[in-house]
Formats: C-alpha cells, structure tokens, sequence
C-alpha cells in the first residue's frame, strides 16, 4: 500500500484535475488519451497493488439487491417522469418512440462500455484507495458523490451535476454494503438507462 501522501496527490490527479481539465477546450484526442491513460492507471493499481481478482463475490442475496433496486427506481421514475412531462413534455420518451432501434443498442452500448469503466474507477477503486483515510463513512460517502459529479462537470450543466451527485450517494450507498461491482454497475446502468428512456438522454450526453 502506498503511502497516505501518494494517494492523496493520486487522489487529486485523477479525481480533481483529470475531470476539470475535461471541461476545458482542447483537442479531443489529447482528453481521450488522458482518459485511456488514467483507466490503464487504475487497471495496474487494482490488479497489482490491491491485488483484484474480480471474481462473483460469494453470498450475493440476489433477493435483497433487486427489491432494493426496483423500489428505487419506482421513485426516481416517478420524480423524472413528472418532471419531463411539465418541463419538457416534447421529449417524453422520445427515442424508444422514433427510434427503438438506436434505443436498444445505446443501452447496451452505454451498460457495458461506459457503466462498468466508471464503477472500477469511482466505487471500486475509489473505496479500496481511500476509505481508509476517513474517519466518518457519511463523510466519505458524500466526497465520494461529490467527485462523481464533477467527473461530469464537462456537461456543464447544474441539473445533470445535481442528478450525477444523488446517483453516487446510491451507488457508493450499494457498493459500501455488497463490495460488488458486478451490483452496483447493474444498478448504475438500470438507473442510466432509464434516464435515456424518459427522455434525458441528450442532457447526459447520450446520443439521440
């Protein structure tokens, strides 16, 4: 295990500057590059460093992670559901409506290529590098939130910021209590493409 002092500039770097930087405008393959860098960073340290072996935790109670899950998806379906219908009611579930198609290959697309990156970044990686350094588990949840929204700070936008930080206290809520990143990237992903579905999709940046 490195040292506090490393982790904390690795901290900042990787969760503080990275992201920032990414709402600045400069070429787009330099912030690719950065990013692909960063993921083969965190990749080395998870499967070296904190020796990873990213197997099916034993134990899962299936049961209680999908009532949990579907009770708060009822919720979060029901606020963005009203929301889109007073406040943009012309793009009310507008892509499964005009285009299933691209509905159904975004979702895929989105739930295996950009959910699961982002849960070994922000929950697995996260928590195995610095939940060690908190005193308070409240405290490390809500440092956890807060940086998973500004890695979407690139959005530009306080509605999406806002969304992101309720979506990380769920998810670090859900990785604190399985350990499991298979979980909490299924329920990221239900969550995510339910957004997309209600017609969110294209304020998150998902194409439409």
């Amino acid at each position: 295990m490195q040292s506090i002092r490393y982790r904390l500039i690795e901290f900042f770097i990787i969760f503080i500057l990275i992201p920032i930087s990414f709402a600045l405008k400069f070429a787009i393959w330099i912030k690719l590059a950065i990013g692909l860098v960063g993921f083969l960073y965190v990749a080395y340290v998870l499967l070296k460093v904190e020796n990873n072996k990213f197997k099916l935790r034993p134990h899962i109670n299936w049961t209680q992670f999908w009532r949990r899950t579907l009770i708060k998806l009822v919720f979060i379906a029901i606020i963005t559901g009203v929301y889109m219908y007073f406040m943009d009611y012309k793009n009310l579930f507008v892509v499964i409506k005009t285009k299933p198609l691209l509905w159904v290959v975004i979702l895929f697309i989105y739930s295996v290529f950009s959910v699961y990156p982002q849960e070994l970044i922000y929950r697995t990686f996260f928590f195995q590098r610095y939940e060690s350094l908190f005193r308070s588990h409240a405290l490390f949840i809500l440092v956890n939130a807060a940086v998973f929204s500004l890695a979407h700070i690139f959005f530009k936008n306080t509605l999406v910021m806002f969304l992101t930080f309720i979506g990380g206290v769920l998810f670090a809520l859900t990785f604190k209590k399985t350990k499991s990143t298979l979980l909490v990237s299924i329920e990221h992903a239900i969550y995510g493409c339910w957004l997309f579905t209600v017609g969110m999709g294209e304020m998150l940046g998902f194409p439409s």
